[in-house]
């Protein structure tokens, strides 16, 4: 019998259909979906779908993978990614055939699809030149992967996107039958753009590291300055793409996106709202307050604090303008002073590109009351403002990282905590705001439920 692992990480619209597609197969006798500590619905989701869900006991996709194979009972393992939907319905038998007739060890899918980035701009290059032999798998990088248990112990999981890449490199090495299969044409999730870089970094460090530790594989000076070569074309081609964004959008979230607040939420539902204003009353500092706030929250799991957020609607036409205003080439994100378990959450829905938040800190999915106010919201060198904490800082410091101008960001909110953040910015819109002072100081008032009007101006 075979055990498939899932790996995933906010996969809520499609890891479903994943593990009903698994469970479809008579070979396959469990379905173990571990979880990346997602912020959507995803555990919830593969739970009814009949996976038992794991959650890893630390971020990132190797560490879920090899957690998988500590716990899947089978010989047999398949790896599936939870992003895919729908997999060609062999994916499975042909994956694990040559496995049961003992005429391979691993077995590595390839597809029809766009060619991946990272894939022929880095991999593909880097093993030409470090591991030929492997120079022919048309995706090395891919996930859906076949082999025994006891290969799979015996082998080293990356941490991070160097995983895949790793692994077959390691059953190279160690003289194991690796077959590529061909599944058929499927659709993914491409990376963003954004990401790109630290996928291109993790994954040649994986393949260099690999070849400085194998005896058999001594490169030259000229051949690692090829080497060096190939990660400045990648660099290269990633500065070319994330210029497209030269202009920013930047949300508040509480009475901003959503319609209400997340904390007075929460207060409401679990009975601290008399707590919550006795710390907002008494306490100015916004270091101690955001901290003492945090506080309130100790005990709730990850499930309740997210149903949460789900009871908060989102104001209706976010998700359009957002697709417009991608269209446009803006960048587009979230700086809150809420959480960033909800704001990545509400990022999610609306398809932005990033949100800014504290960092609420969890133990086993479980609040333990710590929270982490991160270094972007305190004054960096290009800081107007004088606020020892502010959203304005963190905007200064995204802006920066994507080299967009100030005047060419808009910033939309509602509240005091808003003002200098809508003052800095190109243009500042006030939304929806009973505040005399940040409707006075905005460039451009919106007094109804609605972000159509701001593509009026964001051309």
């Amino acid at each position: 019998m075979v055990s498939v692992v899932i790996p995933v990480l906010n996969e809520e619209a499609t890891v479903g259909a994943v593990v009903r597609y698994a469970l479809s197969h008579s070979a396959v006798s469990e379905v173990l979906v571990i979880d990346d500590k997602s912020v959507d619905n995803t555990v919830k989701v593969a739970q009814e779908a009949g996976a038992r869900v794991i959650t890893s006991t630390k971020v990132g996709k190797g560490v879920s993978m090899r957690e998988g194979v500590m716990l899947a009972k089978n010989d047999v393992i398949v790896f599936l990614d939870g992003d895919i939907d729908p997999y060609p319905d062999e994916t499975i038998p042909l994956l694990i055939e040559p496995i049961l007739n003992d005429e391979a060890d691993f077995c590595k899918a390839t597809f029809s699809r766009q060619a991946g980035r990272v894939t022929e701009l880095v991999a593909k290059p880097l093993l030409s030149i470090l591991f030929p032999d492997l120079a022919n798998f048309k995706q090395p990088l891919s996930g859906m992967i076949a082999a025994h248990k006891k290969i799979l112990n015996e082998v080293k999981f990356q941490d991070d996107y160097g995983v895949d890449i790793g692994l077959l490199i390691d059953v190279f090495l160690a003289k194991a039958r690796i077959k590529e299969i061909f599944i058929g044409e499927i659709e993914n999730k491409m990376k963003p753009w954004q990401e790109l870089g630290k996928m291109s970094k993790e994954v040649s460090q994986t393949i260099l590291t690999k070849a400085l530790r194998h005896p058999d594989n001594l490169f030259s000076l000229e051949e690692a300055e090829t080497i060096q070569v190939i990660r400045s074309q990648m660099d290269f081609a990633l500065k070319e793409k994330l210029r497209e964004f030269n202009k920013a959008v930047i949300f508040d979230m509480d009475n901003t996106l959503l319609k209400g607040r997340y904390i007075d939420r929460c207060a409401r539902l679990y009975g601290f709202t008399d707590k919550l204003m006795e710390i907002r009353s008494s306490i100015e500092d916004p270091v101690s307050r955001t901290k003492n706030i945090a506080t309130l929250l100790k005990g709730l799991t990850i499930s309740q604090l997210i149903s949460v957020a789900d009871t908060l609607p989102l104001v209706d036409d976010i998700i359009p303008t957002v697709e417009v205003l991608h269209q446009r080439g803006y960048l587009v994100g979230i700086i809150s002073d809420s959480y960033d378990f909800v704001t990545t959450h509400i990022k999610n829905k609306i398809r932005a590109d990033f949100a800014l938040s504290n960092e609420l800190e969890f133990s086993n999915s479980i609040a333990t009351g710590e929270v982490k106010v991160p270094s972007f919201f305190f004054p960096g060198e290009r800081s107007v403002c004088r606020h020892t904490l502010c959203k304005s800082h963190a905007m200064i410091k995204v802006l920066d990282k994507h080299a967009i101008s100030l005047s060419n960001t808009i910033a939309v909110g509602d509240s005091s905590n808003d003002l200098c953040m809508i003052k800095q910015a190109g243009i500042g819109v006030s939304f929806c705001s009973t505040h005399e002072l940040l409707n006075y100081s905005a460039d451009k008032v919106i007094s109804t439920p609605s972000f159509t009007p701001i593509l009026e101006f964001a051309n």
